[in-house]
């Protein structure tokens, strides 16, 4: 007798090979793979989890699963892989499956894909029952570098404190135009009046007052600060300013000045005048 063509129990071996095996979704057999939802965005260098579950009908039987292949693929490395049994009643059946858990590193960027991967189920035939589960789409994204948009606030601030500078700047330098346009206003005025009582006044007092006028522009000129740090015409000394050669040109109107502080003695109303254009001139006020 032909050893391959009957074994021991009398069946014959060609009629084995010949049963066709029949399908997982036949046997009750399903396959989920990767989580409820789909993966998540990972991060490259990150390890996450895949869980692939193989659930069936038990029925009174048991059944060894084998995986096969492994979750390498480009850009994705396994690096292990758990399982785990569980059982569950779903609609008055009784369902048991196992859940393979595979750790997989993620070493590139882009769109990626956890591969299909295979399972194998023993049979009496022979012959194992193949599984295959469905390949997942996974995304990976570059590391977070918070630099550029630490470089961007920073960047931000500095233009911004540049702006507030500027405009404070600009701000100033508005109350300072606004000022000296005001006191050469002031000053204009002052000189325009006196200018009307060269022929009427007295000499001797109308000199005085040209000096105040001339002090309180020659402390704004100068800077010149009374004790409590005002600018002030009462701290204003011609006479040693003179002295000191801050005053160039104003010998000749301070010596008039001194001379009315002491007595005096009458003058004409055309001295008058030409002692206003001196000090008209000497404090660079024009007639409006």
């Amino acid at each position: 007798m032909d050893a391959g063509t009957v074994d021991s129990a009398g069946v014959s071996m060609d009629s084995v090979a010949e049963v066709a095996m029949p399908t997982p979704e036949q046997l009750g057999i399903s396959i989920m793979s990767g989580p409820e939802g789909g993966l998540p965005a990972v991060t490259v260098g990150d390890t996450f989890e895949f869980p692939v579950t193989v659930s069936w009908s038990v029925q009174g039987s048991a059944l060894l699963v084998v995986p096969t292949g492994s979750a390498n693929a480009k850009g994705l490395t396994q690096v292990g892989v758990s399982q785990e049994s569980a059982r569950s009643v779903k609609d008055g059946a009784e369902i048991a499956s196992i859940t393979f858990t595979y750790k997989i590193v993620a070493e590139d960027t882009g769109s990626l894909n956890v591969p299909a991967l295979r399972f194998e189920i023993p049979t009496q035939v022979g012959r194992p029952l193949d599984l295959r589960s469905e390949s997942v789409p996974v995304r990976v994204n570059e590391p977070f570098n918070p630099l550029p948009i630490v470089v961007g606030i920073v960047v931000a601030l500095c233009v911004l404190c540049a702006g507030l500078w500027r405009a404070k700047r600009r701000a100033h330098a508005r109350a300072a135009t606004a000022a000296r346009n005001a006191a050469a206003d002031a000053l204009r005025e002052q000189m325009m009046v006196l200018k009307q009582r060269v022929n009427t006044a007295d000499s001797r007092e109308w000199l005085l007052e040209l000096e105040s006028v001339c002090k309180g522009y020659v402390a704004r000129h100068l800077g010149i600060a009374d004790g409590s740090g005002d600018v002030a015409a009462a701290a204003v000394n011609l006479d040693a300013l003179v002295k000191d050669g801050r005053l160039e040109g104003w010998e000749t109107l301070v010596q008039e000045f001194a001379h009315a502080r002491y007595g005096g003695g009458k003058r004409d109303g055309f001295e008058n005048k030409e002692t206003w254009k001196a000090a008209m001139r000497l404090m660079g006020v024009e007639e409006s």
